[in-house]
């Protein structure tokens, strides 16, 4: 007889959620600010185009990371499910929710990606295009996926906002990394809102990438370490 699967402890489940940021953090670094920021240049179909087929190797490793990044992401989701279960069974499932409903927008953006290499393949049903048509269109595929994972991460932002919550209930110490996290939040949810509903947002766009990363790179690193070091060490009181 085969033997019971032991249940998951509430601290296995930090060290669990805890590595898993890491490993996200890591390679979500190399996916932006290497392989994006490297390659695209934004609003310049043709230099976007030279750079990623001189770089294809670095943009398919881009690829690979943001693959990884959405598989980790589930079971992050999971784990964070399992650590704050006992404070709050059905606020931890939504919560868990919301980050596995953002994680799926991830993967379908990077259908374009795919496109993107597709386009750049030189398959002979591609012919009908000239090159600066399918330039403009690996362009466009990017934007694509830019936007995609632009919708997804006002879900991303509801999470944090909710995870704080969490945090805020299970233990006194961890208030402030609450709060922190629920202000990254709601940074996601305005800077997407910003984005449909400003037409000026270009000439702000400095300004809404210190709105949204300064709370979320503190709120999500302190997080962290505080799954790594702390998480699943105490006893949680409810949620009232």
């Amino acid at each position: 007889m085969a033997s019971p699967i032991s249940e998951v402890t509430r601290r296995r489940a930090a060290l669990i959620a805890g590595a898993g940021y890491v490993i996200i953090f890591v390679l979500a670094v190399f996916a932006n600010f290497v392989v994006i920021g490297g390659l695209i240049e934004s609003g310049d179909a043709a230099a976007t185009a030279e750079n990623i087929l001189e770089s294809e190797a670095m943009f398919r490793a881009g690829l690979v990371a943001f693959t990884v990044v959405f598989v980790v992401d589930v079971i992050v989701a999971w784990a964070l499910y399992v650590l704050f279960r006992s404070l709050s069974r059905d606020l931890s499932l939504l919560t868990a929710w919301f980050r596995l409903v953002y994680t799926v927008f991830l993967g379908v953006a990077l259908i374009f990606f795919f496109i993107a290499l597709q386009l750049l393949s030189g398959a002979d049903y591609l012919s009908v295009f000239g090159s600066g048509q399918v330039d403009a269109h690996v362009l466009l595929a990017i934007d694509a996926f830019n936007y995609a994972w632009l919708i997804g991460l006002v879900c991303f932002g509801v999470h944090l906002i909710m995870l704080g919550y969490l945090v805020v209930g299970s233990e006194w110490t961890a208030k402030a990394l609450g709060y922190v996290l629920m202000i990254a939040g709601a940074a996601y949810i305005i800077d997407t809102l910003a984005r449909a509903v400003l037409a000026d947002y270009a000439d702000l766009e400095n300004l809404f990438l210190a709105i949204v990363a300064i709370p979320s790179v503190i709120g999500e690193l302190w997080f962290t370490v505080w799954l790594l070091l702390k998480g699943g060490r105490d006893a949680q009181p409810a949620v009232t």
